[in-house]
């Protein structure tokens, strides 16, 4: 459980990462919060660190990374300045089941087409497939589309994805865009600019800035029934 404080915290700082890219300074999450020191602040950043909801960046200044929200991520109406709460696809936001041995959480449906909302719920878990190593963090989605099929990723498949914020060209992976809309494509780096793309001729190629995609996750295993 976490404090009022400790919450209203974590969302500003969530929420200040989405829109600029980088973590609030301690004066801003101090003015935000309505502390009076910032040594207040330091002792809310060390007990959400302790909880593992989020974690320092070593060698780099105003760096903290949300690994995780609460249950309830509503913003608290006394945090000043703060605009409307968009979670991101992979951050465990409402998905509280049980992480059981052999098990991988189903966390929700991925759009192998044009982009969706993301959406994120407690869709229970599924057997993890042979090979991936223990301990590893890993999510599993549903999806939804065909964009993919000439990987081999069909719609109504399973994708298991390894947790991560970065890829090489050529990956096929989990996109956020905008902070707001989530997509399954394989990544290519053009210059300074960020390609998703389809493997379906149907369908174009889409290119980013880098500050508009975020890497959410990184495709290592399918799964398909055929019942």
């Amino acid at each position: 459980m976490l404090t009022t404080k400790q919450k209203e915290l974590l969302l500003f700082i969530n929420d200040r990462i989405k829109e600029t890219g980088v973590s609030p300074s301690f004066d801003e999450m101090k003015e935000a919060l309505d502390l009076a020191s910032k040594s207040g602040i330091h002792r809310l950043i060390t007990a959400l660190e302790e909880r593992g909801f989020i974690r320092r960046l070593a060698n780099r200044a105003r760096a903290l990374e949300v690994l995780k929200l609460p249950d309830s991520a509503i913003p608290s109406p006394n945090a000043r300045q703060r605009r409307d709460f968009r979670p991101a696809l992979v951050t465990n936001q409402g998905v509280e089941t049980p992480r059981v041995s052999g098990m991988i959480p189903l966390v929700g449906r991925i759009a192998a087409g044009s982009p969706i909302s993301a959406i994120q719920q407690d869709n229970g878990q599924v057997a993890s497939p042979g090979g991936l190593p223990e301990g590893d963090d890993y999510f599993a989605l549903e999806v939804q589309g065909d964009s993919m099929i000439q990987a081999g990723i069909l719609n109504g498949d399973t994708v298991i994805l390894k947790r991560t914020n970065t890829a090489q060209t050529g990956d096929i992976v989990v996109a956020l865009i905008d902070g707001e809309e989530a997509t399954l494509k394989r990544l290519r780096r053009k210059g300074a600019s960020v390609a998703l793309e389809a493997a379906n001729p149907a369908f174009e190629t889409r290119i980013f800035g880098p500050d508009r995609v975020e890497v959410q996750g990184r495709l290592v295993a399918l799964i398909r029934r055929y019942e």
